[in-house]
């Protein structure tokens, strides 16, 4: 009954633990603002759906990474490794907000635009998909949307830009040494929050994000994660 109870607390900690990594950093992130733009332009539903998959999919690949890291590596290395890691995107976010000079850098939301410009689909294009899917029966919408040029598009640009990406890294680091269920399970509610209210909010939410208070929350839990794993230590 107490392992019962142990493994449980463990997997809660690592739930809360990934879905605020996730929170902290995809929020204004890159793959934000493609679900923002894109939900401004095309059905909001299939914008997230091929979103949603994408981060999902990363998720789940990603916390399989650093579940296998401690068959390769010792516990000790792969737990103090992503100790490290939490105290340099910490570090590196506090930078960011607070010391980074601005030498005319697009932002994240600019780069986006300029990205989804060369690609744009027309509007006939888009009407013709949404008339499709409104005329057809349920299981003919579903397929039509799965496998519409939207959601073909919003999955591969999120994917694209998640990897490497420091909320991957980081869900690689926690799953290396947390419990990787909770882990994938707390990042995947976390990414389908953020996207969810990036679909939902458009433009208008992506224009009102302020970078700096981002950066600086996001830089203090990091950090407030990394201190609490160099004082558990390895397990």
């Amino acid at each position: 009954m107490l392992g019962l109870i142990t493994d449980f607390e463990k997997f809660t900690l690592a739930f809360l633990k990934s879905a605020g990594v996730i929170l902290a950093s995809e929020i204004g992130d890159k793959t934000f603002f493609i679900a923002a733009i894109m939900a401004m332009r095309n059905p909001r539903v299939t914008v997230f759906l091929g979103a949603a998959v994408a981060l999902a999919a990363m998720t789940v690949l990603s916390a399989a990474m650093g579940w296998a890291a401690p068959n390769l590596i010792s516990k000790v290395y792969t737990h103090y490794a992503a100790t490290a890691l939490f105290f340099f995107f910490g570090l590196r976010s506090l930078y960011d907000a607070f010391l980074k000079a601005d030498d005319g850098e697009e932002s994240e939301l600019e780069q986006v635009e300029q990205e989804l410009s060369k690609s744009k689909s027309t509007g006939k294009d888009l009407d013709a998909e949404e008339k499709k899917g409104k005329n057809g029966n349920l299981g003919g919408n579903l397929f039509g949307m799965v496998f519409s040029q939207i959601f073909i598009k919003a999955f591969t640009l999120t994917f694209l830009a998640e990897w490497g990406d420091r909320s991957q890294i980081a869900t690689i680091g926690l799953a290396a040494s947390e419990d990787p269920v909770g882990v994938t399970l707390g990042g995947v509610l976390g990414h389908m929050v953020c996207t969810g209210a990036a679909v939902m909010g458009g433009r208008h939410l992506a224009t009102h994000i302020n970078e700096k208070t981002v950066s600086v929350l996001g830089g203090l839990l990091f950090l407030l994660f990394g201190g609490h794993a160099l004082y558990t230590g390895p397990e």
